[in-house]
This record gives C-alpha cells, structure tokens and sequence, in this order.
C-alpha cells in the first residue's frame, strides 16, 4: 500500500464534523472534539515515547501553515531533539515562527533527496529542472508542478522505482470521468516522468503510465471535452437584477454580490478568508491563484458587503461566506441563486459582463480591464519587465463598475 501524505484539503477539513482525530499524513491530524471545535496535532516519537504537539487552533492556522509547522517540527526529532521535552517557544504554537513557505520548501526538498531511492516527487522535480527551458512560459512549470500536488500526492513520496500499475490507476481513477483534461495531463506526465527515471537507470520495467497496450485496458474512454462561453447577463440589465439581488437573503446573495463587484471567479469568493482582507485590499497567494499572488482593489460596494457579513468576532482562517454548516459553500450556491432571479445567466458569466461594460461604456486602457480580471496581460517578454500590477489604475476602474452596478439601488 502507497504511502500517504496531504490528504486532507481545506475544504474537505472544514466540512469534517465527526469527532476524533483526522489524518492529513506524516503524524498531522486535524483534532474534532465532541463541541465541535477543531486544532491541529502532530503525533511524534522521540526517546521511545509517544508524543502529542497542539499546532493551534483551525480557526487562526491554516492547513499550509500546519503542514510547514509539523515539517520543521519533524526535522528536529530527527536530528534527536524532542520539541515537548524541551519546551520551545514553538511548541506552544506560536506559528509565526516557522520559517517561510519557501524556506521551509527548500529545506525539505533537500532533506528528502536520496540518491539510493528517490521518490516520484524528486523525479518528477528533476525532469521539470530540466525541461523548464525549452518552455515558453512560468504557466507550464506552475501547471506541472499542480499535477503532482494536487491529484498525485498520494503517491508523490513513493520511490519511483515502486511506481505500478496500480499507484497510477490510483492517482487518475477519481478524475478520468470527471476532469477528464487533468486527469490526460496527469497521465502524460507521469508517462514522461517515469521514462525520465528508467532513462537515469533509477527503475527498470514497462512504464506503467503507458496508454497502448496498457492503461487502455483497465480505463474507460475519458469523456470528449466540452467547451463554450458561460452565459453572460447583458450588462445593461445589471442594475436591475442588483436592486433584486439586494432584496435577496442569505450569504449566497451576499457572496453572488462580491463576486460581481470584484469580478472574481466563484471558487475566489467561496474560499475567501478574513486572512486575505487587508483594508480595502484583498490579497490572494499564489497557492490560491495557481500561478502568483493577485491583490484587488476592494470598492466602496465590495466593502459594504463584507461590512453586512462580517461577524463581531473575526478569526484569520474563517471563512468570508461560509455555508450554513460553517463550512465552505457549494460552488452551485450562487449559481443556483443566479438561475433563480435572472435565468440564464451564470455567475462566472458576470466577467465577460464587466468586460463588455469595460469595452462599450469607458476609456479605461485594455490592459487595465484585463487584470481587473486576473488576466496576463502581453507576451512572456512584457510581462518579465512589467513590474507593478496597475493597483491604483484598477481601483478606478472598480470604483466606476460599483457605481454603475448599484446605480439602481
């Protein structure tokens, strides 16, 4: 059986209501006590005795922090020392300590690297090592490295030379049928990465990732990819469907709001934390990105929303628009809300609405209406030397769509 690491999400942990202690892998687990409150705990051995480290509470420490806590944690036991034993200051869970995420990232790829029996992980960052030159933008190296992260991190700390049949089917079964796209590229890429490691004499054997004569058998065919435009609410119609989303209850109508006023994409809105609210800025990583950190300007309508949901007592990891249960909202909430008051519209639509606003009814440049979007904007060379991200350029440009949108109110 495959070794198993991060298996844990921040969506699925906020939606775990059943008591007791929840593996993420590599001795963290999220602790659910009978009154519902969460923590995290790292389970460790030092001097043949078991030990029990609190990370701090859910609620003030993300699952990224937690993991980079239990990491450095974990290359101290074992160095020999024992954190409780010798009670540091870290052990009390003041996480403000650890080491910064690419620090830390670096420390434990060095740490793990082994010439004897690299892991699926350590190849696979080897090959993109050597392969990021010949590619034409940082996209390529961010999605490969998604790949493994994301739907092949259960078997990203095997050794490469144990990769079978049945760790790849593994990896790929829960999303040939429903990301049939990503689950293609997974399956390329660990084709590519396991030749790469017999190439290095690092395993021997067929490729196991290999689709004639192999995978073919065991996989259905993955369904064809559908593309199209999402339905988008001509924008002269949008004053009068916020005068009625106004009147609608319920954190949904507050999230479909924001989403429209920031131009965000849902999964933005849904996942949001009071972390990211800076002021009348909101600050996303590039973890939530996919590719880089994006800072947007917070309107004066953004902020009244976030001013009617905000609870008197608010934690960093709370979530801006939780569900009902506390946890993150479905991804269909807003879009079912949409189909309700103005069918048939779609949220992600909105975007191209504020694009043809943008476009039809003002003189704000193109660039600058692109990264309202989260947009790149010009090639890979223009891009290396443009520096800044348009911040005061945008907020104008929000301002006027604030305005425009709530002019019916």
């Amino acid at each position: 059986m495959a070794y198993s690491v991060n298996k844990l999400t921040d969506r699925g942990a906020r939606a775990i209501k059943v008591p007791g202690y929840h593996p993420d892998g590599d001795g963290l687990y999220l602790q659910v006590t009978e009154g519902g409150s969460r923590s995290w705990v790292y389970r460790y051995s030092a001097s043949g005795r078991r030990r029990e480290m609190g990370l701090g509470s859910f609620h003030d420490v993300t699952l990224a922090e937690a993991r980079l806590a239990r990491d450095e944690i974990k290359r101290g036991v074992i160095k020999g020392s024992d954190p409780l034993g010798e009670r540091p200051k870290r052990a009390r869970g003041r996480l403000h300590q650890v080491q910064s995420v690419s620090s830390v990232a670096a420390a434990a790829s060095a740490s793990i690297v082994s010439a004897k029996a690299p892991t699926l992980e350590v190849c696979w960052t080897d090959y993109v090592r050597a392969q990021e030159g010949g590619w034409r933008g940082r996209k390529t190296k961010a999605s490969w490295m998604r790949s493994i992260e994301s739907h092949a991190a259960a078997i990203k700390g095997r050794p490469v030379a144990e990769i079978d049949v049945d760790d790849v089917i593994r990896v790929l079964e829960p999303l040939w049928m429903t990301k049939a796209e990503s689950a293609g590229k997974l399956r390329e890429r660990l084709e590519r990465v396991l030749d790469y490691a017999r190439v290095r004499k690092l395993r021997s054997g067929e490729n196991p990732a290999l689709w004639k004569g192999n995978l073919v058998h065991l996989l259905p065919p993955r369904p064809k990819l559908q593309r199209g435009h999402m339905r988008a609410m001509p924008y002269q119609d949008v004053p009068a469907f916020m005068v009625k989303l106004s009147a609608s209850k319920g954190m949904s109508a507050r999230a479909l709001e924001f989403t429209i006023l920031t131009v965000a994409r849902e999964t933005m809105t849904l996942e949001a934390t009071w972390r990211e609210i800076a002021g009348d800025l909101w600050e996303l990583d590039a973890q939530r990105m996919k590719e880089k950190a994006f800072r947007q300007p917070l309107s004066a309508g953004a902020l009244a929303v976030l001013a009617k949901v905000r609870p008197e007592e608010s934690r960093p990891n709370d979530l801006v628009f939780p569900s009902q249960r506390g946890g993150v909202m479905s991804n269909m909430a807003m879009d079912m809300l949409l189909r309700d008051l103005a069918p048939p519209w779609t949220p992600h639509g909105m975007r191209s609405t504020f694009r043809d606003w943008a476009g039809d009814e003002t003189d704000f440049a193109r660039e600058v209406i692109e990264e309202c979007l989260a947009h790149s904007v010009g090639d890979e060379t223009e891009r290396a030397y443009r520096r800044g991200d348009a911040l005061k350029k945008r907020r104008t440009v929000l301002e006027a769509w604030s305005a425009y949108c709530l002019s019916g109110l």
